[in-house]
């Protein structure tokens, strides 16, 4: 799996975690350089507090578009370590 925004690979597994229809990839297969980290937090009633990332790519930003759980609950705790991404940035095989 690929995701992809402005022509550019942001994160790319063979080896992603598929919830709720979101690919979530190994914070080793993503290319940091691409995200900014920001104060954004959501809170999912079963994985816990979501913190978020800027994806910026050639002077684009594109806010709040990756997200990840740093300290998610006992039943979504395969995903820790892992990063998810919407927001326009593309999915794909």
């Amino acid at each position: 799996m690929k995701a992809i925004w402005n022509n550019k690979v942001i994160a790319e597994s063979n080896h992603t975690i598929n919830i709720e229809g979101n690919h979530y990839f190994p914070q080793d297969s993503v290319n940091l350089e691409y995200l900014i980290e920001n104060k954004t937090q959501t809170v999912c009633p079963w994985k816990g507090t979501a913190s978020y990332y800027d994806v910026e790519v050639d002077g684009k930003t594109n806010q709040d578009a990756a997200w990840y759980y740093p300290a998610p609950s006992s039943l979504a705790e395969k995903i820790k370590g892992y990063i998810a991404f919407w927001h326009g940035v593309e999915i794909v095989k």
